[in-house]
């Protein structure tokens, strides 16, 4: 080819860099590469090794090793000095190989830090190579491993260059711990799998496309990698979709969730609401409602009131909203959505069946009703779980610790002893919130109480270890709904056990479901609600005793004394002035969690990790958890980012152990 076609090639990408370095500068950021050696600690120890030769994707090349002539280039290496000059002229010259029969053989020489890659020999050649849209550089790399810590970044790195060992793939850099094992759980593959050659070349010309696609939608990526897209992309979608999908279906799948990838990129994406206020604004929304003869509301159970008391809690929230609304709403109930396949199907049916608002009553539905609500951008989803970080539904849950405070109470005024038995469900969200509230509602009536901890999720026989030790007094489930009935069983809240083994019912925490769908069902009716796109912030509901979603039931064998104390209690719950954790708490390890003189905030409540100091117990281990419990615990366990991906499971246990 012609020196003149390779210096036409030059000018049009000296045009193209001025104004990168223009729009950089504007936007008050660097507009030249970055440098390697100005990024690493002083002193850091970091160790060096050589990779070899590697298909370098382009777009990882993102600075040099040293300073240099980097004013020579743009951050993305195009070209800033005049055509008279030297470094033209060799930029030219390549540029004549590239188009020509020989091409541009020689690899570069240049370091890899964290996932990126800084030029060291070849800036010209790069220049060249990304001005033609190449997207990868052959190059000889080495490796600079930064010490291991505890920072997010860090661990993430370490986890991929164990992925990298079987992958062979730098095109995905995950910024949190644990994304390359739900990737390659996405992916149907083993951690330390080999890839093959065929299958790296997929995975790249698929993310690729779905990069282009991902970048497309729009002009600014607020900080999501195309890589954490993908991830929420492939829990609704199959990764072969991807071969399958024209660009504009892709580009629509991608538009649809682009909110909900906004979100779950965001460590303070989810809003937690505590109080039944709606979001009514008297628009025009509301005037059309109320136009409406019927709000058509369904809800989709994971199994069925008969065989599970959590369904039944939420059937008995469905027959409050009838008694409540009355010919106002239409009611359909759907059972037995026990795997992602029924949990579609269900979910789709009462969509055709014309539900405008859709109600999931178990964490389980969650992945499910994600994908519908996608689908029908006009219906209403909820799905019955917490610290789910999607804006397209909204999830809800109640603190239950509330009524645990007053159990704890009751249970330390009628224990003989100073030890109480409690039985916790699975370590899940919110869970050790409950635990840590009945210990301190024991102190307040017996300073001396300690709180011997048990788990049903895991192997053994909590109550007859209880009987077996001398342990009296029992927490156990929280009952699904206020009938009688679950406080009598007294497998069900909080009970006295003699010597022989009899069971003395005394109080229950309850779950009043249809108090929260009465909330949401006259929010809708006023015209509140209205999904907006650009918003991409999650909405999770965390009601309690001030809206009447949690309760308690007392039985009327608990002394007069003890009743009245409960009362007021209850009481200063409800209306705000009694705050289980407002004083000085300090957990099993000796740390200070509260100096008394402040109130945790929801999401500390939600996330809390620790035990107080006079609880007898763990938090058990994902591995030590029965199977039956492991689903539950991957989607909502307090240590969820921690637990290693697996294949995708198809089969889900009931969520009765929830509260």
């Amino acid at each position: 080819m012609s020196i003149q076609t390779a210096m036409d090639e030059y000018s049009q990408a000296l045009r193209l860099g001025q104004k990168e370095y223009r729009e950089l500068l504007m936007s008050g950021k660097d507009p030249h590469p970055a440098v390697l050696d100005d990024l690493l600690p002083e002193n850091a120890g970091d160790v060096v090794t050589d990779v070899g030769l590697v298909e370098i994707p382009a777009e990882r090349i993102v600075g040099v090793k040293s300073a240099g002539r980097i004013t020579a280039f743009t951050a993305s290496f195009r070209p800033l000095l005049d055509l008279k000059t030297e470094f033209a002229a060799k930029w030219i010259n390549l540029c004549a190989a590239h188009l020509g029969d020989t091409g541009i053989t020689d690899p570069i020489l240049c370091f890899e830090y964290l996932g990126n890659f800084y030029v060291q020999e070849g800036n010209k050649r790069v220049s060249v190579l990304r001005h033609f849209g190449s997207p990868r550089i052959p190059g000889n790399v080495r490796r600079i491993l930064p010490e291991q810590s505890e920072e997010p970044r860090i661990k993430a790195y370490w986890e991929f260059l164990e992925f990298y060992k079987g992958s062979q793939i730098y095109s995905v850099q995950f910024r949190r711990p644990g994304d390359y094992a739900k990737l390659l759980a996405r992916l149907d593959k083993e951690n330390g799998q080999v890839w093959t050659e065929a299958e790296r070349r997929t995975f790249n010309a698929y993310f690729q496309y779905f990069r282009d696609a991902f970048q497309s939608v729009s002009d600014k990526a607020e900080g999501v990698l195309p890589e954490e897209a993908l991830l929420l992309w492939l829990e609704l979608y199959p990764f072969e979709d991807l071969g399958r999908l024209s660009t504009a279906e892709l580009k629509k799948s991608v538009a649809a969730l682009w909110e909900d990838m906004v979100a779950t990129s965001k460590e303070d994406s989810v809003k937690v609401q505590t109080k039944a206020e709606d979001d009514t604004k008297g628009n025009i929304v509301s005037r059309l409602f109320a136009g409406l003869e019927q709000l058509d509301v369904a809800f989709v159970h994971q199994l069925t009131p008969a065989n599970s008391t959590w369904a039944m809690g939420h059937e008995a929230g469905r027959t409050h909203l009838e008694k409540v609304f009355g010919d106002k709403i239409k009611v359909r109930s759907y059972y037995d959505a026990n795997s992602p396949e029924l949990a579609e199907q269900a979910i789709e049916q009462a969509v055709q069946d014309g539900a405008q608002v859709v109600f999931t009553t178990s964490p389980p539905l969650s992945r499910a009703t994600l994908k519908a609500a996608v689908k029908y951008p006009k219906v209403r989803f909820l799905n019955c779980s917490v610290d789910q970080p999607y804006t397209s539904i909204r999830t809800y849950y109640g603190r239950i610790y509330e009524a645990k405070f007053i159990t704890g109470a009751i249970a330390g005024a009628i224990a003989g002893d100073d030890r109480i038995g409690y039985i916790a469900g699975s370590p899940i969200f919110g869970v050790p919130a409950s635990i840590n509230a009945f210990a301190l509602g024991a102190q307040l009536t017996n300073p001396r109480a300690q709180i011997e901890l048990r788990w049903s999720c895991l192997p053994g026989t909590p109550q007859a270890d209880f009987f077996e030790d001398g342990i009296r007094v029992i927490s156990n489930r929280d009952a699904p709904t206020q009938a009688k009935m679950f406080l009598d069983f007294c497998s069900y809240g909080t009970y006295l056990m003699d010597d022989r083994g009899n069971l003395v019912p005394l109080c229950a925490p309850i779950w009043l479901w249809g108090k929260f769908y009465e909330f949401v069902i006259r929010s809708i009716l006023a015209g509140g609600w209205k999904r907006e796109k650009g918003i991409s912030t999650a909405l999770n509901y965390w009601l309690g005793m001030d809206s009447g979603v949690i309760g308690l039931s007392m039985s009327n064998k608990l002394p007069e004394g003890v009743r009245q104390l409960a009362n007021i209690l209850q009481d200063g719950m409800t209306k705000g002035t009694i705050d289980p954790f407002q004083r000085r708490i300090v957990a099993q390890d000796g740390t200070v969690k509260n100096d008394g003189t402040r109130r945790f905030q929801p999401e500390e409540l939600l996330h809390m990790d620790w035990l107080c100091d006079n609880v007898l117990g763990e938090i058990p281990q994902f591995e030590d958890i029965l199977p039956m419990s492991k689903n539950l615990v991957r989607e909502l366990g307090i240590y969820r980012d921690q637990i290693p991906a697996e294949k995708e499971v198809r089969n889900h246990e009931d969520t009765e152990c929830l509260g």
